[in-house]
């Protein structure tokens, strides 16, 4: 974007705020293009707590009748459009703008027809009961808007749309939003816009079936991980395409497109649904290996169904022993909307163990304690989740198997689903690590972990986090990757035979001056380094961006660093220099680049 552009947006921008009636700095400026870098912005009630007056956990509730606490609503088809219509709006209006605030909704529909206009806000998750998408119709609309923000969706993050299908009554939906807003397990009857006319950065659509058009508009950056649809239109920096049925045509950087024919491994993310007796249950889908398309399309989706008298169910105000005691005794867990603290670590030990969040489920590690810890087992799923740092610093937020784990798992492997990280923005944070994958095999499935860069308790010596993922285990896939504004390394990657399927990066906007971010005598840090002992990696589809704004002087040598040998493989690489401001030299160790002011955008096809 060319300066006086930038000077433009940047003075809408002004007037947007201005107008609610706030003063707010305006400081980083991936409002302009960025994944999550966007202006220093203080919410009103932030913080809020949840209503905990309900607050109770259980195993032991009926079985078509579970006490999911106050902050699920649950809808069926005998209850009137026009109570439904109400709550939707009410629960929208409190969100819509409550980027920062501590409360969560799940709002659930049972299996039937819904004439009712879901606009979905901040920590608010729209999904369907039903055993497949097409079980739960909303004749209306399911959808994401930026009109808070003057259609500018960059901010549009923590929210969730799953397991329904829409008939658009406009003839097409939309879904504009930027990180941490999956799209998963729906079936849309028309078209599918991914923006709202100004800038847009996200995003993650998975198992997904589009009968019309995808139009991508805006969109910087964006996963379409076993899709299928009619046809796609649109580009930016970075879009690509795994599993996809009918993936675009064109080749990378014009388009940047990267398609990849089959998913290697995956398997989808769990979730709550209702038999046809009428019992709550929670379906784990079966792993899958070279995949295209979606789950569901053909008939029902293979797995295993649970009861939901095998979880325990964690409320507002539950203490972390007590659900540490119901894992102990093998059960597993669902976490319901709200803000939890914890005061000790939350111990997943027994294999093939389901974690379960709804409605953005938080997590808030206190005392500088690991929020969780995953045992070096089989066929762990953590899902939904949403992990923010307290203010006494953390070593590590989620750990994955304990230091040195050396298990293979590649016939049930853990995998995290939906789990997002956040040091800042919500209040001071802190945490050198935010995730350590240590077991073998692991699968991510679509992971934010951010550095605020905006919100309340933010800045370079106050939200301090060195690096969002470390993994020492070997063969783990990763799907969605998004690290953004840690102060050193943002993912180190020490095991072998690893695999990313697109990656999303932004620098720390916030480096005072270079000496400040110097890795020894090399200029900044790298958005993915992987160690110089890895003999085996191989990437697709990598975007990195800088946004220097507190200092335009600081440099990044690379964005990519790895070791010189055969089986480390780059595909597809970008590195963009948002409106110019600050430089990063190349692209993957000495090749390619720079972007800077005068050359906003590198790309790189392969490496070596």
């Amino acid at each position: 974007m060319s300066p006086s552009l930038w000077q433009g947006f940047r003075a809408k921008q002004r007037r947007h705020l201005h107008r609610r009636g706030r003063v707010l700095p305006i400081a980083a400026a991936s409002l302009l293009l960025a994944s999550g870098a966007v202006a220093a912005v203080t919410v009103q009630n932030a913080g809020a707590a949840p209503d905990a007056s309900r607050s109770t956990s259980s195993t032991g509730t009926s079985a078509a009748d579970p006490d999911f606490g106050p902050n699920v609503e649950i809808f069926d088809p005998s209850m009137s459009k026009e109570t439904i219509q109400n709550r939707l709006d009410t629960v929208f209006k409190q969100q819509e703008e409550n980027q920062f605030g501590g409360e969560r909704h799940a709002l659930l529909f049972k299996p039937g027809s819904y004439d009712v206009d879901a606009n979905v806000g901040f920590y608010t998750q729209v999904a369907g009961l039903g055993l497949s998408p097409d079980d739960t119709t909303i004749n209306g609309a399911v959808h994401a808007e930026a009109d808070w923000f003057d259609g500018n969706a960059t901010q549009n993050f923590w929210r969730g749309a799953e397991n329904l299908a829409v008939n658009p009554a406009s003839g097409a939906d939309r879904w504009a939003v930027s990180q941490a807003a999956p799209y998963r397990r729906m079936h849309v009857k028309g078209d599918l816009q991914l923006d709202d006319g100004g800038w847009s950065s996200g995003g993650l659509m998975a198992d997904t079936k589009v009968d019309g058009q995808v139009r991508s508009g805006s969109q910087q950056q964006w996963l379409s991980r076993n899709t299928e649809w009619s046809s796609w239109s649109g580009s930016n920096w970075n879009m690509v395409f795994v599993g996809a049925e009918n993936a675009p045509q064109g080749d990378f950087p014009k388009p940047p497109y990267t398609r990849v024919d089959q998913t290697p491994v995956t398997r989808e993310k769990p979730f709550l649904y209702v038999d046809d007796a009428g019992d709550f249950k929670v379906f784990v889908p079966e792993l899958r290996k070279n995949s295209r398309g979606t789950t569901w399309a053909g008939g029902a989706p293979k797995g295993e169904s649970l009861p939901i008298g095998d979880f325990f169910i964690a409320k507002p105000g539950v203490k972390a022993a007590a659900i540490n005691a119901a894992l102990a005794d093998g059960k597993n867990l669902i976490v319901t909307p709200g803000v939890h603290h914890l005061d000790e670590t939350l111990k997943v030990t027994r294999p093939d163990t389901v974690v379960l969040g709804l409605g953005l489920a938080t997590l808030v590690p206190d005392n500088g304690i690991t929020a969780m810890s995953v045992a070096d087992v089989d066929g762990v799923k953590i899902a939904g989740l949403l992990v923010d740092a307290g203010t006494q610093n953390s070593d590590t937020l989620m750990e994955v198997g304990p230091k040195g784990a050396d298990a293979g798992h590649a016939d049930d492997p853990t995998s995290l689903h939906d789990v997002f990280f956040r040091v800042g923005g919500a209040g001071v944070g802190k945490a050198t690590k935010s995730l350590v994958v240590n077991s073998s095999n692991v699968i991510g499935d679509h992971l934010w972990i951010w550095r605020g860069d905006h919100g309340d308790g933010v800045g370079w010596n106050t939200n301090t986090g060195d690096t969002g993922l470390i993994v020492n285990g070997d063969d783990v896939t990763m799907y969605g990757l998004f690290v953004e504004h840690y102060q050193k390394h943002q993912t180190i990657w020490n095991g072998n035979g690893g695999r990313t399927y697109f990656y999303q990066n932004e620098m720390p906007y916030d480096p005072p001056d270079q000496g400040s971010w110097m890795n020894g005598d090399t200029k900044g840090y790298a958005a993915y380094k992987v160690a110089d002992s890895v003999t085996s990696h191989q990437a697709w589809g990598l975007g990195s961006y800088c946004f220097f704004n507190v200092n335009r002087s600081v440099v990044a040598e690379h964005a990519f660093e790895v070791p010189k040998t055969q089986g480390v493989k780059f595909h597809n690489m970008v590195t963009v220099s948002l409106g110019g401001t600050g430089t990063i030299n190349h692209v993957i160790n000495d090749t390619g680049g720079p972007s800077n002011s005068s050359n906003n955008v590198a790309n790189v096809v392969n490496y070596p």
